[in-house]
This record gives structure tokens, C-alpha cells and sequence, in this order.
């Protein structure tokens, strides 16, 4: 599949985000893996790796081949150079060394459920602040700006971050409408978006059927997309105009929401804040934003 293997992570990631469509399943869970957990892949032969990640050890070796490598540890030793300049373990290993999928001593205990997905959450947002710097946030609310309307989706889990954000981008100025495929007329409410709009797709694996049919639908009718996901890899971000990759915690098959809804209040309040700035820009005076925005009530 590839004539020249990567260089650095950066460019694996690149590639592995163009090749994804040619891997199999297994070998595209295995990149996936091998991204989310680098110093896994670096410290550990494959043996290892493949039973924490649940993924045969075949999909590792063939993955590395299909990406231009000679095998497994000609991969691994991508992953073990950046160990030399002190890389910080990723948000999922995190998770997993502090315990983020722990075991209750006594789950009947509210008291303790709490602690300990507070401490999730408390990952989750560290993790997001680490990554401020180098999301895409700018082009994100310009994406949304520059839109006609926003159409909002996001199901099961996602529903409460999309309707947040509906309803703050309204508040904040910018129409917005929920897509909430209720009655089954998800196909319906989406054909109302057009060349000029933006869809805000909203989804985490399990990635909902009706999120994936109705990007389709989107991309079909000209609209631009922001995804709003796990990972570059996920399909609610295959042909997005731009993805922005948030991670929140899991303890014990309930998923946090602090993060996703952290990253929507920001683009609410960033829009609000580029609203009032072009506003001030057009008058020739000067903004004030922080008291302009006391009646917003998000």
C-alpha cells in the first residue's frame, strides 16, 4: 500500500490516515491502537501489545507491512525514538495508568462511584488543556461563522452535547437547528441543508448508524462538516472539513461528557466573543466583551 514508510509519528499518522480505507478492520483497530498508545508500542514486543489491546498479533505485523515497514520492530522503532526527548504518555494510557476503567471495591457506595469518576473527569479536562494549543479552534468557529445555518447532530451519548450546543449557538447569535431524527424523519430534517450550511456531526464509538448515513447525506449536498470525535480515524471524520479530537474518560461503561462539552461551550463562547469583536471592528469602537456577554446566559 505504501512505497516509502514514514519517518517520524507525525507522518505515520498522515499516512495512516490516508491508507485507512485500504486496511482491513483488524489492521485499521491495530493503527488505531498503535496511535492512542505509543509507549505501549515502544516498550513492548508484539506478543504484549496485542493482548492489551485485544487485537491478534498478526494485525500489528501485517498493519506494519501494508504501511511500508519490514515488519513489527521495524515499526517499533519509530515509536521508540521520541522516548529519548521525554514524550508524555497519551490521554488513553493515562486513563488506564490512573485507573480511569478501575474496578469498585464497593460500587454500591455512591460516594465512592463519585471519587472515582470524578478523578476520570479530572483526566479528561487535563488531557483537553495539554491539547488547547494545538486544536484547530480558530478554523473551527470560523467554519461556523461563515455558515448560513449549523446543523447540530450528535446521538445516544452525543445527544446532550449537540443539544447544548444548538441551543448556545442560537443564544450567542448564529442560527442553529438540532437534528434529532425524532419520529425516524432524521433523513427529512437533514435534507433541509444546503450548499452554504455547516453540519456539527458530534459522535464517539460506538459511532451511531443514523451520525455516519447522515454525514453521507451531507457531504451529497454540498454542505461543509465539523466533526467532533475520537480520533482522526473515526468515520464521522472521514471527508470532514475539519475534525477537532476530544477524549473523555470511561469508568466502567459509563462515559464521561465533561470534555465534549467543554470543547462546545468553547466554540460558543469563542463565536460569541468573534461576533462582538467584528461587531465593534464595523463601529470603530472599542469591544467590550466581557460585559457584552453578561446577558448570553449559557
Amino acid at each position: 500500500m505504501s512505497n516509502s514508510k514514514p519517518r517520524n509519528l507525525d507522518a505515520l499518522r498522515d499516512l495512516i490516515g490516508r491508507e485507512s480505507e485500504r486496511l482491513t478492520p483488524r489492521m485499521r483497530d491495530a493503527a488505531r491502537y498503535a496511535i492512542d498508545h505509543p509507549n505501549d508500542m515502544a516498550l513492548n514486543p508484539v506478543a504484549t501489545v496485542a493482548g492489551i489491546a485485544k487485537i491478534a498479533p498478526a494485525a500489528f505485523i501485517r498493519m506494519a507491512k501494508a504501511l511500508g515497514f519490514d515488519g513489527y520492530s521495524d515499526l517499533q522503532r519509530l515509536f521508540r525514538e521520541p522516548l529519548q526527548h521525554a514524550v508524555k504518555p497519551t490521554f488513553k494510557e493515562r486513563i488506564r495508568h490512573f485507573g480511569g476503567e478501575q474496578t469498585l471495591d464497593n460500587p454500591d457506595d455512591p460516594a465512592e462511584v463519585l471519587r472515582a469518576f470524578s478523578q476520570a473527569n479530572v483526566v479528561s479536562l487535563e488531557h483537553l488543556q495539554d491539547d488547547a494549543a494545538s486544536m484547530p479552534l480558530q478554523e473551527a468557529i470560523a467554519l461556523i461563522q461563515n455558515a448560513r445555518i449549523v446543523h447540530v447532530l450528535g446521538l445516544r451519548r452525543s445527544y446532550a452535547v449537540a443539544a447544548y450546543l444548538a441551543y448556545a449557538l442560537n443564544r450567542v447569535g448564529q442560527p442553529a437547528v438540532q437534528i434529532t431524527g425524532l419520529g425516524g424523519a432524521i433523513t427529512e430534517q437533514a435534507s433541509t441543508a444546503g450548499p452554504q450550511d455547516l453540519l456539527i456531526a458530534i459522535s464517539f464509538p460506538p459511532y451511531a448508524a443514523d451520525t455516519l448515513q447522515v454525514c453521507e447525506q451531507i457531504r451529497q449536498s454540498g454542505a461543509k462538516r465539523l466533526a467532533i470525535t475520537d480520533a482522526f480515524m473515526s468515520p464521522v471524520a472521514k471527508d470532514a472539513d475539519l475534525v477537532l479530537e476530544v477524549n473523555d474518560a470511561k469508568l466502567l461503561g459509563f462515559r464521561s461528557l465533561t470534555s465534549a462539552m467543554c470543547l462546545a461551550q468553547t466554540l460558543a463562547m469563542g463565536l460569541a466573543f468573534a461576533k462582538r469583536s467584528k461587531r465593534s471592528k464595523r463601529a470603530g469602537t472599542q469591544p467590550t466583551l466581557a460585559a457584552d456577554l453578561q446577558d448570553i446566559d449559557c
